[in-house]
Protein backbone atom coordinates (compact mmCIF):
# COMPACT_ATOMS: atom_id res chain seq x y z
CA UNK A 1 0.00 0.00 0.00
CA UNK A 2 1.44 3.24 -0.73
CA UNK A 3 2.16 6.02 1.34
CA UNK A 4 -0.38 9.20 0.45
CA UNK A 5 0.92 12.79 1.84
CA UNK A 6 -2.54 15.49 2.77
CA UNK A 7 -2.71 18.60 3.77
CA UNK A 8 -5.64 19.85 5.82
CA UNK A 9 -7.92 22.90 4.29
CA UNK A 10 -9.26 23.66 6.89
CA UNK A 11 -6.13 23.82 9.84
CA UNK A 12 -3.26 23.58 7.63
CA UNK A 13 -1.79 20.07 8.93
CA UNK A 14 0.39 18.18 6.65
CA UNK A 15 0.03 14.25 7.21
CA UNK A 16 0.80 10.99 5.88
CA UNK A 17 -1.23 7.95 5.62
CA UNK A 18 -1.03 4.14 4.59
CA UNK A 19 -3.49 4.05 2.09
CA UNK A 20 -5.34 0.84 -0.57
CA UNK A 21 -5.96 1.72 -3.71
CA UNK A 22 -9.65 1.76 -3.20
CA UNK A 23 -9.73 4.65 -0.29
CA UNK A 24 -12.84 6.63 0.29
CA UNK A 25 -11.56 10.25 0.09
CA UNK A 26 -14.66 11.65 2.49
CA UNK A 27 -13.55 9.26 4.93
CA UNK A 28 -9.98 11.07 5.37
CA UNK A 29 -10.18 13.01 8.29
CA UNK A 30 -6.90 15.17 9.48
CA UNK A 31 -5.32 14.05 12.77
CA UNK A 32 -5.03 17.40 14.54
CA UNK A 33 -8.81 19.04 13.94
CA UNK A 34 -10.45 16.35 12.76
CA UNK A 35 -11.78 18.11 9.75
CA UNK A 36 -12.72 15.97 6.43
CA UNK A 37 -11.46 18.21 3.95
CA UNK A 38 -8.07 17.01 3.25
CA UNK A 39 -6.40 17.65 -0.36
CA UNK A 40 -3.88 15.19 -1.67
CA UNK A 41 -0.75 16.37 -2.14
CA UNK A 42 2.00 15.24 -4.80
CA UNK A 43 5.30 13.33 -3.28
CA UNK A 44 8.78 12.92 -3.91
CA UNK A 45 9.87 9.67 -4.43
CA UNK A 46 13.99 8.48 -3.78
CA UNK A 47 15.54 5.71 -5.12
CA UNK A 48 18.00 3.53 -4.51
CA UNK A 49 21.46 3.90 -5.60
CA UNK A 50 23.21 7.26 -7.08
CA UNK A 51 22.19 9.29 -10.03
CA UNK A 52 24.12 10.99 -12.23
CA UNK A 53 23.21 13.79 -14.50
CA UNK A 54 25.97 14.56 -17.00
CA UNK A 55 27.21 18.25 -16.65
CA UNK A 56 25.82 18.47 -13.36
CA UNK A 57 29.31 18.16 -11.48
CA UNK A 58 31.58 21.03 -10.43
CA UNK A 59 34.62 20.84 -12.75
CA UNK A 60 37.84 19.64 -10.66
CA UNK A 61 40.78 21.69 -10.87
CA UNK A 62 42.83 24.62 -10.24
CA UNK A 63 44.88 27.62 -11.65
CA UNK A 64 48.63 27.26 -12.00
Amino acid sequence: MPIYEFECGHCGEKFELLLGVRHDPKEIRCPKCRATKARRLMSTFSSAGGSHVPGSSCASGGST
